[in-house]
């Protein structure tokens, strides 16, 4: 099974891709490997919601929004070499801007994690990195790069 048959059984549409806000691409491929940039939690080209997670954003919703920038990260893979051509992930790094004595970033990149744990299943499983940082761009609770490996 293909993973555009996967998502098209978990009812899972990816979105478009959002444009660069400045000088870089969606995506790159480097050999087998195709690196994301940071996506935010865009939906239809505007945030879903912004500020610090652990006072103005929850931890639940938090995760929500790593999942929707998963989501985005894989928007670009797909435009850039189409989504069944992905063969593992494997790194995550998310970035949550975090309120003060907020430490629990580990549990909003679960949200990223987990979503592509259900997409591709054993081959969804990656190294990752959870990172509390002050300020996001536009004000974002949370962005998430992401690398795969391509088979062709």
């Amino acid at each position: 099974m293909g993973n555009s048959q996967r998502l098209r059984e978990l009812g899972i549409t990816l979105p478009a891709v959002a444009a660069p806000a400045g000088s870089y691409q969606p995506a790159i491929r480097v050999g087998d490997q195709v690196w994301t940039s940071g996506q935010l939690p865009l939906v239809d080209g505007a945030l879903a919601a912004t500020g610090k997670v652990g006072a103005d954003v929850s931890v639940d919703a938090a995760a929500q929004l790593a999942r929707t920038c998963a989501l985005n990260a894989l928007a670009a893979i797909d435009s850039l070499v189409g989504i069944d051509k992905v063969s593992r992930v494997l790194k995550v790094t998310g970035f949550v801007a975090s309120a003060e004595g907020f430490n629990a970033q580990a549990a909003v990149l679960n949200g990223a994690s987990d979503a592509l744990a259900e997409i591709f299943g054993d081959a969804g499983r990656h190294a990752r990195s959870a990172v509390g940082v002050y300020e996001l761009p536009l004000g974002s609770p949370v962005e998430v790069e992401i690398v795969v490996e391509i088979k062709e």
